[in-house]
């Protein structure tokens, strides 16, 4: 095959280099957001209800140093079965694709797997309530006047979208109020889960929403 001339050879090479870079726009975006997850992918996070900090591990997923009371943000990776490990404890999962899950250690250390269906409604925020303890709870404003979140069954869940403010809330057993909840600021499109463990007699409701990105 005859030889390209010098310059021939000059532009096809910076057409291949180009073909490969990314744009200034794709580039910023791959910073701002990081890797995109390929079609048909699961995501997962974990959340410590736990007294002590743990590490996950699911498939290609490591999740370190977990806090108590906090989360990680969502990790991606093909759907399929696997099988979970933290603090010792393993448990064995079915994730499906383009759902959203939350891999919570409960304060005795066993883990429990939880659906987190996706918010798509960018007018409205979403309230969600993970009931995980073993008693019907409810989302009350503080007064306890006006019912933000139907009673709940134990190992639920319930959920309200409602516009975006700033709110005071209080969970509910029946009329009984539980516990006040820290305010709460909740913005379009936003979606925060309250996360209650424990048993009817020490219960623990956290706020649960992903960690503000670092700059």
């Amino acid at each position: 095959m005859p030889l390209l001339p010098k310059t021939a050879r000059l532009l096809t090479a910076a057409a291949l280099l180009g073909s490969l870079a990314l744009t200034p726009a794709q580039a910023d975006e791959a910073a701002l957001y990081g890797p995109v997850a390929p079609d048909g992918s699961t995501f997962i996070r974990g959340y410590n209800a736990g007294s002590a900090a743990f590490d996950l591990s699911l498939g290609s997923v490591r999740l370190s140093d977990i806090e108590p009371q906090a989360c990680s943000d969502f990790e991606f990776l093909p759907a399929g079965s696997y099988t979970a490990t933290a603090g010792g404890q393993s448990l064995p999962v079915q994730l499906k694709a383009d759902q959203y899950y939350t891999l919570v250690q409960l304060p005795g250390g066993a883990l429990s797997l939880v659906d987190e269906p996706v918010f798509k409604n960018r007018q409205k925020a979403m309230l969600r309530l993970q009931n995980l303890s073993d008693s019907p709870l409810t989302l009350k404003t503080a007064d306890g006047k006006t019912e933000v979140i139907k009673p709940v069954s134990a190992k639920s869940r319930g959920e309200r979208e409602i516009n975006p403010v700033k709110v005071r809330l209080a969970l509910f057993a029946g009329d009984r109020k539980i516990s006040d909840l820290n305010p709460l600021v909740l913005e379009r499109g936003e979606l925060v889960s309250l996360y209650v463990t424990g048993t009817a007699d020490r219960l623990s409701p956290v706020w649960v929403k992903r960690p503000v990105a670092a700059d």
